[in-house]
C-alpha cells in the first residue's frame, strides 16, 4: 500500500508562507528606515511605510502592531548589524595592539554612523521622546555597547587595577554617550572652515578614549 502523500506548503513566486512572511518584514522595515531618517518619526504615517514598500495595511498589522512597534523593530536591526561590525573588527583585532585594537574598534564604529548617514538619524536623530517603550529600546542599544567597553577594558586591566574601586559600568555609559556625541558633532559640522575628515574623527574618538583610560590606569597606581 503506497503511503499517504505530505501536503507540500503553497508557494508563490518560489516562496512559502514564512518566506512571504519575512520579506514583507523586510520591505516594510526598509521603507520605514528610508522615511524616518527623511521626514522624521512624527512625520510618517503607516500608509506612506505601506504604500513605499508595496506593502498592504492588513499585511503591515500582521507583523507590527503599531508605528512604534514598527520602530523599534528597525532600532533592533540597526543596533544588531552595528553589534556584528564591531565584533567582525574584534575578531579581527587579535593580533594587533591595544593601541590599534582600540582605534580598529572605533573606527568600525563610527563607519557604521556615518557611512549612511540615515542610520544615525533613525538611531538617535529622530529617537528622543517618542515613547518609553523607544526610549527602553535606545538605552537597551547603549547598555549593550557599553558593556562591550566594559568587557574590553577589564581584558586589559591588571587585578589591583579592577579591584580600584572603579565602577567601570558607570564609566563605560559616559564613555558611549560620548562617542556618540562626538560622531553627532562630526556629522552636523556645516562650517566649510572647520570643517573635518573621517581621519579627524576617529583621531577624536581615539584620544577621547585613551584620556578615559589613562585616568583608569592613574586610578588604579
Amino acid at each position: 500500500m503506497a503511503a499517504p502523500s505530505q501536503t507540500r506548503p503553497r508557494t508563490i513566486r518560489g516562496m512559502d508562507a514564512a518566506q512571504r512572511r519575512a520579506q514583507r518584514r523586510e520591505q516594510l522595515l526598509a521603507a520605514a528606515f528610508e522615511l524616518f531618517a527623511r521626514d522624521g518619526y512624527a512625520n510618517t504615517s503607516i500608509e506612506q511605510i505601506c504604500q513605499t514598500a508595496y506593502v498592504g495595511n492588513k499585511a503591515f498589522y500582521d507583523l507590527f502592531d503599531s508605528k512604534e512597534d514598527c520602530y523599534i523593530a528597525l532600532l533592533r536591526q540597526v543596533s544588531e548589524q552595528i553589534e556584528a561590525q564591531v565584533a567582525q573588527a574584534m575578531r579581527e583585532s587579535s593580533d594587533a595592539d591595544e593601541d590599534e585594537t582600540v582605534r580598529r574598534l572605533l573606527s568600525a564604529f563610527a563607519h557604521t554612523l556615518v557611512d549612511d548617514p540615515r542610520v544615525a538619524m533613525v538611531t538617535f536623530g529622530v529617537a528622543a521622546g517618542i515613547s518609553p517603550a523607544v526610549e527602553a529600546q535606545r538605552r537597551e542599544n547603549r547598555r549593550w555597547a557599553a558593556s562591550f567597553i566594559e568587557a574590553f577594558w577589564r581584558r586589559n586591566q591588571s587585578g589591583d587595577e579592577q579591584e580600584n574601586g572603579t565602577d567601570y559600568h558607570a564609566l563605560a555609559v559616559a564613555t558611549i554617550g560620548g562617542l556618540f556625541e562626538t560622531v553627532t558633532d562630526w556629522m552636523h559640522e556645516a562650517d566649510p572652515p572647520r570643517a573635518r575628515t573621517f581621519d579627524d574623527l576617529i583621531r577624536d574618538l581615539t584620544t577621547f578614549m585613551s584620556v578615559v583610560e589613562a585616568g583608569i590606569h592613574a586610578r588604579g597606581h
